[in-house]
């Protein structure tokens, strides 16, 4: 399971809130796949469930509206509800900032997916300032935290995070959980990569330094010129694939 259901029950247990960063197009939809689909497994009927962003509202109704295009699993799921996905009945909609203000006045058994995945901005920020500094409380990233973000300060166990220009302690429990990337890992680029006629140059321009390096380093080692982009490069397009 992508979940790990005891930490829903641990938190219920404890009587706080479980926050949630996510990307509004992609994870947010997989997230609420995942909790429909073990609902009762996790027990997550003993929650209120909040989609806390616009635009993850409207591209959830985008998903529920064509289920032409869902794999086979999501079809079956989707012949037990008219909903086009796995019912969530205790799922609330919150398109304003009033209703998201609203979730902050709960002192527990709310689970709030809300953006951004990095929380870099976005209602995910207020959600943080409130619960960072209950114990009782937890935060599940699901995807990569890249280096400066707030979510990256958080998984790395900063004692304090600042937001709004004020120190948070953080005192939630942190929870990383893999399985939702949607990004290719290097083996998935190398055989991209391969496809590409000729041999050009590959400028690499995102991602930490260790996996660039390691990148470049493939690629060079199939004959095909890469480097890392470093401040001030300048590269003629005119010209960057001539070779």
């Amino acid at each position: 399971m992508l979940f790990r259901s005891e930490i829903l029950r641990a938190a219920r247990r404890d009587g706080g809130n479980v926050l949630i960063p996510a990307f509004a197009v992609g994870r947010s939809q997989e997230i609420l796949y995942e909790l429909a689909s073990h609902f009762d497994a996790w027990g997550v009927g003993d929650w209120r469930v909040f989609l806390d962003s616009p635009m993850a509202i409207e591209a959830s109704e985008i998903y529920w509206r064509h289920p032409e295009l869902y794999d086979e699993e999501a079809r079956a799921a989707h012949r037990l509800t008219e909903r086009g996905m796995p019912s969530l009945p205790n799922l609330q909609l919150c398109r304003a900032p009033e209703e998201s203000m609203a979730i902050n006045a709960m002192r527990g058994g709310a689970i709030i997916i809300a953006g951004s995945g990095m929380c870099t901005g976005g209602r995910i920020v207020h959600h943080l300032k409130h619960n960072l500094p209950r114990p009782e409380c937890d935060v599940i990233f699901t995807g990569f935290q890249a280096t400066g973000t707030l979510g990256r300060a958080i998984v790395d166990g900063r004692a304090t995070v600042r937001i709004h220009g004020e120190a948070v302690p953080v005192r939630a429990r942190v929870h990383t959980l893999g399985g939702f990337s949607a990004h290719g890992d290097r083996d998935d680029l190398l055989r991209w990569h391969a496809t590409v006629g000729g041999h050009p140059r590959t400028y690499l321009v995102h991602g930490e330094a260790e996996g660039a390096l390691g990148l470049r380093d493939a690629l060079r080692a199939q004959h095909r010129p890469a480097e890392i982009a470093r401040p001030g490069l300048r590269v003629d397009l005119g010209s960057a694939g001539a070779n």
